[in-house]
C-alpha cells in the first residue's frame, strides 16, 4: 500500500474511532540513547543512582536478555518504528554512517545503505493515528537525512526536536545539552535550559492536552549520548563520589582487538546526566498520575543500543564484553521493561530473549490493535511472556554490522540461539563461538571444540541474512 492511500485509510479509520477510542490505553515509550545494559541500579550499577526507573522496574515486567536490533542506533531506531530487521529496510548503519577511509586500515568495502526510512513502511505512529490516537514525538529521531522524512511525516502529529542529528550539537551556537540547542524543530529555551528536562517537559504538556483521547507518546531522549556534560544540578554530587572509589575515579581498561574496553563505572559527568534521565522518567510517571491515566497507561523503557565503554568510552557494561559498535553482548543487551492496564502484579523478571522488533507487535495487542497483514514482521509479540514471565521459547537472534564503526569495530554480524552466541568477521572470514549460560563474558573462545556447532550456526546465520535481502562488504 503506498502511503498516500494508507494516509486516506487513516482519516477514514480515525472518523470511525473517535466515538470509541477513550477506553483505548495510552502508550508511552521512553527510548534512552546508548544506555548500557548496566547502567541502572536494577540491572547492577553500584555507581548510578536511578530510583525512578528501579520504581518503574518494580511495577513492570524486567527483561535481563533484551537485545536491541543492532550495536548502532539508527538500524534499532527503524526496526522500533516498523517491526522489521533492519536488513529487510537496508538500514545497517547509523545514518550517515562512517566513511571507510576514516577506518584502521580497512580491508573492504562495507555496503551501501539507505539514509531515510521509506515512507513506504507503516510505521507504529501511522498504526496508532489510524485508529483514532493523538501520536507525539520528542527527541532524536536519526531515521531521515532530509526533512521530508522527519517524524511528522511519518505519523506523528507533533514533533519536538526530531531531526538528522544525532546528538545535540555544540556548533553555529548551539550549546549541546544546555540552551540554546538551535534545534529547526525545538525552539530554544532560557539560558541554561537543560535539554532532557524539556524535552520531559514537551511531553508533560501533551499529556495535559491529550483529554479525553488516547495517545501514542514517543520520547526518544538525546541522553546518554555524547556529548558528556554531565547536568549542573548533580555534577558535583558524583564528581564527589568518583574520589571516593577505590580507584579514585581513573578508567580501567583492558585490550578489545584493537581498542579498549572499559572495565569500571566511575564517570562523574556521565553519572550526572543519569540521573537527570531518572528524575525526568519519575517526573512523565508523576503526570501520567496527576492527571488520572497512569492505570490506563502501557509503558515501555528501552534503549537503541548498548552503553559506550570502547575506545575510553565514559561507561562500563561488564560483565558484558566490549559495547555499542561491537556485535558481542556489550553493544547489544540492553535495559528493558514492560508496564501495562491490568498487569497481575509488578517487578517480575522475564529470562526470555527478546529483540527490538518485538515491541511493534507487543504493543500492537496491548492496545487491542490488529495487526496488518501486508505488514511483514521480524519480531514476535511479548504479551505471552508479560503475563507469565517465567514462560520461555526457543528462537532465533540475528544482528548484521556490516560497517566499520568508530569504536574499532570491523565488519561482521553475530547470532543467538538458544544458550549458543556465534560472531562472525568478514575481513579473516573468522568466526567466534561462546556459550552464554557458562560464559556470559564472551571471554572462552570454543569454536575449535565445537566445530559442528559453529559451522551449524554460520550456515543457520547466512540462511536467515539472505532471507531477509542482506548485503555484505566486498573485498577492496
Amino acid at each position: 500500500m503506498n502511503k498516500s492511500l494508507f494516509i486516506c485509510t487513516i482519516i477514514l479509520a480515525g472518523l470511525a474511532a473517535s466515538c470509541s477510542t477513550s477506553s483505548r490505553p495510552n502508550v508511552v515509550f521512553i527510548l534512552v540513547d546508548d544506555l548500557g545494559w548496566k547502567d541502572l541500579a536494577c540491572y547492577g550499577s553500584d555507581f548510578y543512582d536511578t530510583p525512578e526507573i528501579d520504581k518503574l522496574a518494580s511495577q513492570s515486567v524486567r527483561f535481563t536478555d533484551a537485545y536491541s536490533a543492532s550495536p548502532v542506533c539508527s538500524p534499532t531506531r527503524a526496526a522500533l518504528m516498523t517491526g522489521k530487521h533492519p536488513v529487510r529496510i537496508n538500514i545497517t548503519d547509523w545514518i550517515p554512517g562512517m566513511s571507510v577511509k576514516r577506518a584502521e586500515d580497512p580491508l573492504l568495502v562495507p555496503p551501501e545503505d539507505i539514509h531515510n526510512l521509506p515512507h513506504e513502511e507503516i510505521t507504529l505512529a501511522e498504526v496508532f493515528r489510524e485508529q483514532g490516537y493523538k501520536t507525539f514525538f520528542a527527541g532524536k529521531w536519526h531515521l531521515g537525512e532530509t526533512e521530508e522524512f522527519w517524524p511528522e511525516y511519518q505519523g506523528f502529529d507533533i514533533n519536538k526536536g526530531g531531526i538528522d542529528w544525532g546528538q545535540p550539537k555544540r556548533i553555529t551556537g548551539g550549546k549541546g545539552y544546555y540552551s540554546p540547542y538551535n534545534n529547526p524543530r525545538l525552539e530554544n529555551g532560557p539560558p541554561g535550559e537543560y535539554l532532557t528536562d524539556r524535552l520531559t517537559d514537551e511531553s508533560m504538556d501533551f499529556i495535559e492536552a491529550s483529554g479525553e483521547s488516547p495517545f501514542f507518546l514517543y520520547l526518544a531522549y538525546y541522553t546518554v549520548h555524547t556529548p558528556i556534560m554531565g547536568c549542573d544540578q548533580y555534577d558535583d554530587i558524583y564528581l564527589k563520589r568518583s574520589y571516593l572509589l577505590p580507584d579514585s575515579g581513573k578508567l580501567i581498561s583492558r585490550q578489545e582487538h584493537s581498542a579498549r574496553t572499559r572495565l569500571n563505572q566511575s564517570n562523574p559527568k556521565y553519572a550526572a546526566m543519569v540521573r537527570s534521565l531518572d528524575a525526568n522518567v519519575g517526573r512523565l510517571i508523576d503526570k501520567l498520575r496527576d492527571t488520572g491515566k497512569l492505570d490506563n497507561t502501557i509503558i515501555v523503557f528501552t534503549s537503541d543500543n548498548g552503553g559506550l565503554s570502547t575506545s575510553n568510552g565514559p561507561t562500563s557494561v561488564v560483565p558484558l564484553r566490549a559495547g555499542k559498535g561491537w556485535c558481542y553482548e556489550g553493544g547489544i543487551r540492553v535495559p528493558l521493561m514492560i508496564s501495562f492496564p491490568g498487569m497481575s502484579k509488578g517487578g517480575e523478571v522475564c529470562s526470555q530473549p527478546s529483540i527490538s522488533m518485538d515491541l511493534y507487535p507487543t504493543l500492537l495487542e496491548l492496545a487491542a490493535v490488529d495487526q496488518r497483514p501486508d505488514q511483514a514482521l521480524d519480531g514476535i509479540s511479548l504479551v505471552p511472556f508479560l503475563k507469565d514471565p517465567e514462560l520461555s521459547t526457543d528462537r532465533i537472534l540475528t544482528w548484521h554490522f556490516p560497517h566499520y564503526h568508530g569504536s574499532h569495530w570491523r565488519p561482521g554480524s553475530a547470532i543467538r540461539e538458544a544458550n549458543w552466541k556465534l560472531v562472525e568477521f568478514y575481513e579473516d572470514d573468522r568466526v567466534e563461538l561462546y556459550d552464554l549460560d557458562t560464559d556470559l563474558e564472551e571471554q572462552v573462545d570454543v569454536s575449535e571444540i565445537n566445530p559442528m556447532i559453529a559451522e551449524r550456526l554460520r550456515s543457520l546465520l547466512h540462511r536467515e541474512l539472505d532471507g531477509l535481502g542482506a548485503r555484505y562488504p566486498v573485498k577492496k
